[in-house]
């Protein structure tokens, strides 16, 4: 199903059970849509992928603002924090477990030929098509050090 059919119709059902933060999320991830959606005029329609790419810089944000929440001690914005950011991943593909993204890292390795650190922008071209949306690209980035360190 398109996703933004889906969002267009979890943001009536919630409107209806009067479900305010997710009513608000939900308003806010249209928002980020219509957005990059006028950002690219003229370009094209926005594929699946541009509006993922929204949906995880919106999670990303989230996150961000989470860990500076728990940094001041406001535990109650952190924790709308995380429940935007459940809601909006709901919407995003399911997270690849360390132990998928380990196994899709080594084989890509494998794949391109990288030795060492220094090839790390040639791994991460060919890798983080594989996992749009379906990982952090920190995480990512973390775990690929660590694994070029102990191969290296």
């Amino acid at each position: 199903m398109d996703i933004l059919k889906k969002i267009n119709e979890d943001l009536i059902t919630s409107m209806k059970s009067k479900d305010e933060l997710k009513t608000t999320t939900l308003r806010m991830i249209k928002s980020a849509v219509k957005n990059a959606e006028i950002a690219k005029r003229g370009k094209g329609d926005l594929t699946e992928d541009d509006i993922m790419g929204v949906l995880s810089t919106m999670v990303k944000q989230r996150k961000e603002s989470a860990e500076q929440y728990e940094k001041a001690n406001r535990k109650d914005l952190a924790d709308k924090e995380n429940t935007e950011i459940s809601i909006i991943q709901e919407y995003l593909p399911k997270q690849l477990t360390t132990e998928e993204l380990d196994a899709i890292i080594k084989s890509t390795i494998q794949e391109t030929g990288v030795a060492g650190m220094k090839e790390i922008g040639k791994l991460m071209k060919e890798l983080m098509p594989k996992v749009k949306g379906k990982a952090d690209g920190k995480l990512v980035n973390q775990m690929i050090k660590e694994i070029l360190e102990k191969a290296g």
